[in-house]
């Protein structure tokens, strides 16, 4: 896709152009703000609102960083909103993340199949890894975990991340080997309970 074109066609409010915007970025917007918020229904409002801002701002948009990292920046910039107003309201608990495995895994690859795996119990194994990871990634400091998702979750760039965070590349380095450093206690923490039988 020509992206200065379809940037033009969304800034002349071509509506087919923004329906393909939404289809084409939709399910990683979703799976970005649940890993950040960790709650299904805030996020569904929130994914809906960062593409009313983006058709509301697509003016503003001049190119100077890629379109994905243009929406990510607002997608995160809402999150953090939203978690201080949160924060504040005291929300209730976070959602229940045993099924953010089904809902938002982990990389944008379709998961695991059956014949990737050489035993079914290899195979649940991964699966149950992978509810401790996105558990723990759930509970690391939002700051750090919003560097996380970014870097190991949706890959991006440490240029990219301080593009959409606003944050200097120093900053994004060292709150991404804080949040690896919180995310590595809390796995071995969550296994090492799994072994004592520990719910």
């Amino acid at each position: 896709m020509d992206e200065e074109a379809f940037v033009k066609r969304l800034q002349a409010r071509d509506e087919a152009a923004f329906n393909e915007l939404v289809l084409a970025y939709e399910r990683r917007v979703f799976a970005l703000v649940f890993r950040m918020l960790g709650r299904r229904e805030e996020a569904e409002d929130l994914a809906q609102e960062v593409f009313v801002q983006v058709f509301k701002a697509i003016d503003q948009f001049r190119g100077e960083s890629k379109l994905s990292t243009w929406i990510y920046r607002i997608a995160v910039n809402l999150c953090k909103n939203r978690t201080k107003y949160l924060s504040r309201r005291h929300a209730g608990s976070e959602d229940d993340v045993d099924a953010m495995a089904d809902r938002a895994p982990l990389s944008s690859a379709k998961g695991v199949s059956v014949g990737d795996v050489g035993r079914p119990d290899e195979l649940v194994e991964g699966m149950q890894l992978e509810v401790v990871v996105k558990r723990a990634i759930a509970q690391i400091d939002t700051d750090f975990r919003q560097v996380l998702i970014l870097r190991d979750v949706e890959d991006m760039s440490y240029e990219e991340i301080a593009s959409v965070t606003g944050l200097a590349e120093g900053t994004v380095k060292s709150r991404i080997h804080r949040a690896r450093a919180q995310l590595r206690a809390l796995v071995e923490r969550a296994l090492g309970e799994k072994l004592r039988g520990i719910p």
